[in-house]
């Protein structure tokens, strides 16, 4: 299957430095496009919907493949493959940011840096590791979405966002997840949700930005703060901000962070 796609690839900007881009859960590409325009004179971004996701080919989407974050990973390196065969920057949100972590440990020659924009290798609170959610929260979580997905996006999507003085945006993340195929959408949630890759966080050989919201309920700063004390090269960027998606909320803030860590390393 072509790649491109397989996976609605739109490539932009005029630089010679290759920046992959991957959205969260229930969005699509669309949603980088208040932090596009900071990096595409200097930068050629790739864009693409996860599989499942936004214009991406529904008929590839395999339950069985994409039952694990690696399966969204080995797409992003053929992504990657199909676009370069240089080492690229990969900038993900929230889950795609974990598919980004395993990508860069299965393949590390083809990443130079992460930026994980509001990042959580595990939403379960577990012992001192304080995820945000006790395991009920979560199985709760997946109960109602399983069992009225539309109006658990009706209900979250304002919540995730935050963006209080921004209701537009909320009413676009309800839409986006709104629009989102109701069984992909349960499975990619579980998925998501329930998965755990602390452990692969010190495998991680790849310069890394952790950026994330100082009020975040999905991805509390406890959890930035221990991704950076467990990865052996990252640096955790705090910014102000109410929600899970700053790209969209903040995106200036985002992009002093972001290229105040690409200036330096």
């Amino acid at each position: 299957m072509d790649v491109r796609l397989r996976n609605n690839v739109n490539i932009i900007g005029d630089g010679q430095t290759v920046m992959v881009m991957a959205h969260g859960f229930g969005c699509d590409q669309n949603m980088w496009r208040f932090l596009t325009p900071s990096f595409t004179r200097d930068y050629k971004l790739v864009l693409f919907d996860l599989v499942g996701s936004g214009k991406s080919d529904l008929t590839a989407y395999d339950y069985k493949k994409y039952s694990h974050l690696q399966g969204y990973a080995d797409d992003l390196i053929e992504i990657i493959d199909d676009a370069t065969d240089k080492p690229v920057i990969f900038v993900g949100h929230s889950v795609s940011t974990m598919i980004g972590l395993l990508a860069c440990n299965t393949a590390p020659e083809k990443f130079s840096r992460q930026i994980m924009v509001a990042p959580s290798p595990c939403y379960i609170n577990d012992g001192d590791y304080h995820g945000g959610f006790s395991e009920e929260d979560i199985a709760e979580l997946c109960e109602t979405i399983e069992g009225n997905y539309l109006g658990w996006s009706s209900a979250m999507a304002p919540n995730i966002m935050g963006a209080p003085d921004q209701p537009e945006l909320s009413e676009e993340l309800t839409n986006s997840f709104c629009r989102t195929n109701p069984d992909i959408a349960r499975h990619f949630a579980d998925v998501t949700f329930t998965s755990d890759h602390r452990d692969e966080l010190d495998k991680c050989q790849v310069p890394s930005l952790i950026l994330q919201c100082d009020d975040d309920f999905i991805a509390p700063t406890t959890v930035g703060e221990f991704m950076k004390n467990t990865m052996p090269d990252a640096t955790l960027s705090i910014i102000n901000n109410v929600g899970h998606c700053p790209h969209m909320s903040s995106p200036d803030q985002c992009a002093v962070a972001m290229k105040r860590f690409l200036e330096y390393q």
